[in-house]
Parts: structure tokens; sequence; C-alpha cells
């Protein structure tokens, strides 16, 4: 068993760092004081099952719900700090649901995505389309047209629009094909090395997020339960029995 407080290997040390995170929705608590640490160019994975809390913990990091104990983004404590404001920090998310604007375009979406940004986005848009050729060939096409992966792949453009320094992925393979999948996976090994951008990404295939990842939590109801480096918790048995079935 891997110990669920074990030390996390230090990279370019934490962009991102909760400790005695807790998180509600009116009364119902959700979060009961978790400790997690994202690397600066680290991709860190959430895992657990429905219901875990995975989610909460990303609206939380998002300002998206109430929370207390420390959640210090790049030194600074973020806590309850309105969305936008945490979106100018170039903090980028990709909700559950991919959270594309239906009713416009793909060209109109990646603009919204760069709207914190003062510079041009031009080149960004270019920079997209290497990674996600297929959003060029829909550049002018209504986003709610678009397949279910594509829009997961126009939702992480979006979200890659703001340059993030640390993007909040929560489910990408959700509802999507295997084949998808393994496509949009593999874009995304692809933005790991060459963005300078650590990622925090939950996701219920584990085998997938381990894959990708370097440290890896283990969220139950609420509460860490293990921690450590990926391929090491990859390797625990009962990880193995009960998230990637072998």
């Amino acid at each position: 068993m891997v110990d669920p407080v074990a030390s996390t290997p230090i990279q370019g040390g934490p962009i991102l760092e909760a400790k005695g995170l807790h998180a509600a929705y009116g009364q119902v608590r959700v979060l009961h004081g978790i400790d997690f640490v994202v690397n600066t160019g680290g991709v860190t994975a959430l895992l657990g099952a429905n219901g875990a809390g995975k989610t909460t913990t990303l609206r939380a990091i998002c300002g998206m719900v109430r929370s207390t104990g420390d959640l210090m983004y790049d030194g600074k404590r973020i806590n309850n700090l309105p969305t936008e404001a945490i979106a100018a920090m170039r903090v980028g998310h990709v909700p559950d649901g991919r959270g594309t604007f239906m009713e416009l375009s793909v060209e109109e979406n990646l603009r919204l995505g760069g709207y914190t940004r003062k510079d041009s986005i031009e080149p960004d848009l270019e920079r997209m389309f290497t990674y996600f050729p297929k959003l060029k060939d829909r550049f002018r096409q209504q986003a709610g047209t678009l397949s279910g992966g594509e829009q997961q792949m126009l939702a992480i453009a979006r979200a890659l629009m703001i340059k993030p320094r640390l993007l909040l992925l929560d489910e990408p393979s959700f509802g999507l094909a295997p084949l998808i999948v393994r496509e949009i996976f593999g874009i995304m090994k692809q933005i790991i090395a060459t963005e300078r951008t650590s990622i925090l990404l939950v996701e219920q295939n584990a085998s997938l997020a381990l894959s990708v990842a370097d440290m890896a939590y283990l969220l139950e109801t609420g509460k860490i339960v293990m921690s450590g480096p990926a391929a090491e918790i990859r390797q625990d048995e009962s990880v193995r029995r009960a998230y990637l079935g072998y």
C-alpha cells in the first residue's frame, strides 16, 4: 500500500497546493480536509469513483464553490476569489460536460478563450490547429454541430488559449468512443511535452490518467486515501482491482 501522505517529488516546486481543503454545497459537505500538490510542469491525476469529490475539488480551485482551508496558487491564497479573477491568473478549466458555447462557432469559442489576454491571440489560433487539425476544418462551424470528440477538442483548445500556467481537466474521456479517447489522450501527451503547463487531471479512466500523470491521489468520499508517484499507484494491488480491472 502506498502511503496516503506520501510526499510529492519536487519538479519545479508547487504551483498549486491544498492543505486542509474543505468544500460544501450549502449544508452538504463534500471535501473533508484534503491535502494535495500540483508541481510546476507536472501532471497530477485525481482518481476516484462518482461522488468522491473530484469535480468539487476543481470547482473549489476555480471559485465555483465555497471552500475553507488553504488553497495556494503560485504562493497566493485563492480560496473563494471570483472565478474570473482566477481565470485572469492563467488557470484554465475544462469542465465536465465540456462547457462549449454551442450556439457560437469554433472560432468564436476559441477567441472567447483568450478574452483575458492583452496580446495578440492570432499565433495561438494557429498553434491550436497544429494540435487539433479537425478544428481548422470546422473553424466557421457552429460548436453545437460538432461531434462529441470534436467538442472535447474545442473545450481543451479554448482553455489553452489563455496560455494557462495551470490547466484543470475534468473527465476529458467521458462519453467518448475508445478510438476518440485514444486520439485525445495522444494529443494531450503532445501538449504535455510542448506546453509549459501544469495539469490537474480528474479522470475515471484510471489507466489512462496514470499513463500521462507523474503523481496521483485517490479520493474516496471527500478524503484522500492514497497518494504517490503514478507508477507506484498503478502497481498497487488494491488500485488495480478496483480501478484498473486486472
